[in-house]
C-alpha cells in the first residue's frame, strides 16, 4: 500500500543516468520531468559504483539542467550484491513472519546476515497446506551505502531503494498490466548488466541477473574495426558519425553475432527456470533496455526462445507535460526508461500489504 507523493526515479546505470518524475493526474500519470545524463566508460561497472565523483557531477547537473525541484528520490541496486530467492514457509501471521524473517534469510542467502539489508513479499498465502511464499530479497549494506551516499552528495534525500528487475515490473503492471493466465518474461537489456523476471500467474516465479548487455556488442564492433568508444557506440545504433563517416557494411554481421551470445545468455537462463521450476511454458517475452531499439537482438531472442517477442516502450501510455519534456528525448530514451519510470511509481509513504 502506498500513499503520499510519488518520489523521483533515478537509475544510475553502466552507461548513463535516467532521471524520472511522474504527475498524478485524472487518467493515471503523466511524465513531468525526465533527464539523461551519459557517463563515461568504466565510471560505473557491473552495478559497482567506481568513480563516485563523476555519478555526483552527471546527477547534480541532471537536476539543475532539467529544473527538478523535488529531492526526495528512489533508487535502485543489480548485479552482484543482490540476492533473490523464492522461498517457502510454514504459514505464519504477518506478526510472526517479521520476528521469523531475519532467520529464514540466513538460511538463503549466501552473505553474512550483518552485511545485508533483507526485505521480503508474501507472494501467495497456502492454509490449506500449512504454508505461504514469499520473495526473499538481500542487498549488500555497502552497496546500497554507496548509492545513498552518491545521491546525498548530490544535494538529493533517498527515501527508498528498490531491485531493478522489480521496477521494471512495477512500469510494465502500470501500463500493461501482468497476464495472469500466460508466462511471461520481462527482460531489461542495460549496457553492462540485464535483468531477468519471469512472472507466473501474476507473480515473479523467477529472477536472475546476466552479465551481459549492449556495451558486449560495442566492444565487439571496437575489437573488429578497430573503432573508438564513441564511433562504435554510433555504428551500433547505425549513425553516421560526426565527421560523417558512413558505418562500414561489416557492422551488421558483427551486431548480429553479438546479439546472439547475449541471447544465449538469456536462453540458458529461460532453460534453467524452465527446467527446475515446473510452472509451465514461457508465452511470451517483453524486451525493454537501450538495446531493445536493435532488431538483431529482438530476432535472436525470438529464434532461440521459440516465443513471441515485444519491445516494451514504457513510456507508451504516458502522456508528457510538453512545458517541461522534450518529447524527442522521450522518443530516443524511451526504452531506457522502465527501471526509472518504475521507481518514480513509488510514494513516500509506503507500508506492507
Amino acid at each position: 500500500m502506498a500513499e503520499g507523493k510519488n518520489l523521483v526515479g533515478v537509475d544510475i546505470g553502466s552507461s548513463s543516468i535516467k532521471v524520472c518524475q511522474l504527475k498524478e493526474v485524472r487518467k493515471g500519470h503523466s511524465l513531468a520531468k525526465v533527464a539523461y545524463a551519459p557517463l563515461a566508460p568504466q565510471t560505473v561497472v557491473d552495478g559497482h559504483v567506481m568513480n563516485s565523483g563523476a555519478v555526483v557531477e552527471a546527477l547534480s547537473r541532471a537536476f539543475h539542467d532539467h529544473k527538478i525541484k523535488q529531492r526526495d528520490v528512489a533508487l535502485s541496486v543489480s548485479g552482484q550484491s543482490v540476492i533473490i530467492r523464492k522461498i517457502t514457509v510454514p504459514h505464519m501471521t504477518p506478526q510472526e513472519l517479521e520476528e521469523q524473517i531475519q532467520w529464514e534469510a540466513e538460511q538463503h542467502i549466501p552473505f553474512d546476515i550483518k552485511d545485508v539489508h533483507v526485505d521480503y513479499e508474501v507472494l501467495r498465502r497456502r492454509p490449506e497446506a500449512g504454508q505461504m511464499d514469499l520473495l526473499l530479497v538481500a542487498a549488500k549494506k555497502e552497496e546500497i551505502n554507496d548509492y545513498a551516499n552518491i545521491a546525498r552528495e548530490a544535494k538529493l534525500k533517498p527515501l527508498l531503494v528498490d531491485i531493478d528487475a522489480f521496477t521494471v515490473q512495477n512500469s510494465f503492471e502500470a501500463w500493461r498490466g501482468i497476464p495472469q493466465d500466460q508466462i511471461v518474461a520481462l527482460i531489461n537489456v542495460g549496457a553492462s548488466l540485464s535483468s531477468l523476471n519471469v512472472l507466473a500467474g501474476g507473480v515473479s516465479a523467477f529472477t536472475r541477473d546476466i552479465a551481459n548487455g549492449g556495451q558486449t556488442i560495442t566492444e565487439e564492433i571496437q575489437k573488429q574495426l578497430g573503432a573508438p568508444f564513441e564511433q562504435a557506440e554510433l555504428y551500433k545504433t547505425g549513425s553516421n558519425t560526426d565527421d560523417g563517416a558512413v558505418v562500414p557494411k561489416q557492422v551488421v554481421d558483427i551486431v548480429t553475432g553479438a546479439c546472439d551470445g547475449i541471447a544465449a545468455e538469456i536462453q540458458r537462463s529461460l532453460d534453467f527456470f524452465l527446467a527446475t521450476t515446473g510452472e509451465g511454458e514461457l508465452g511470451r517475452i517483453f524486451l525493454t533496455g537501450g538495446s531493445a531499439n536493435l532488431p538483431q537482438l529482438v530476432t535472436a531472442i525470438e529464434r532461440r526462445s521459440r516465443v513471441p517477442v515485444e519491445v516494451f516502450f514504457p513510456t507508451e501510455k504516458l502522456t508528457v507535460e510538453p512545458r517541461d519534456v522534450d518529447p524527442l528525448l522521450v522518443q530516443a530514451r524511451s526504452a531506457q526508461l522502465a527501471v526509472a519510470l518504475g521507481l518514480a511509481l513509488r510514494k513516500d509513504k509506503e507500508k506492507r500489504a
